[in-house]
């Protein structure tokens, strides 16, 4: 199994080799609305969609109550409204990265993981922080494909 590294460097490098021989690939960063974003929530490179990490956090930006299982569900349907917003699908998602809080709570995480991934199981790699933005549990991002 390749480390988290390993495999971010060959999907880098994936992206270089296909910038450099296919230098008119579109990259098309996404904007929203609000509430008052500092990043994009998801940045298309050709037929790639690169989501950036979503928390379980609600339309006014505050986390929702109810503890890990709650926050992992809405951070998943966020992200499934950013990949349905941009012409994929939580099928079409070929990776995920997972951040958690607290290591001890993996398997209810995963609990709720397994319901929004039942047919197709994206790669996926997993790890403690000591510290996450609005003091969520999870952070979830994830690679889709579109078109």
């Amino acid at each position: 199994m390749r480390s988290t590294l390993t495999l971010l460097a060959l999907c880098t490098g994936a992206l270089a080799a296909c910038a450099h021989t296919s230098p008119n690939l579109e990259v098309e960063f996404i904007s929203t609305p609000s509430p008052s974003p500092v990043f994009s929530p998801a940045v298309r490179v050709g037929n790639l969609l690169f989501l950036s990490g979503q928390i379980g956090s609600d339309a006014s930006n505050k986390l929702v109550p109810g503890g890990l299982q709650a926050e992992a569900r809405q951070a998943l349907n966020n992200i499934k409204r950013v990949l349905e917003q941009n012409g994929s699908s939580l099928d079409r998602v070929v990776k995920c990265t997972v951040f958690l809080a607290d290591m001890r709570e993996w398997q209810d995480f995963n609990d709720i993981y397994v319901t929004y991934f039942r047919v197709r199981k994206p790669a996926r790699s997993a790890m403690g922080a000591t510290g996450l933005a609005l003091g969520a549990r999870v952070e979830i991002e994830c690679i889709g494909v579109t078109g």
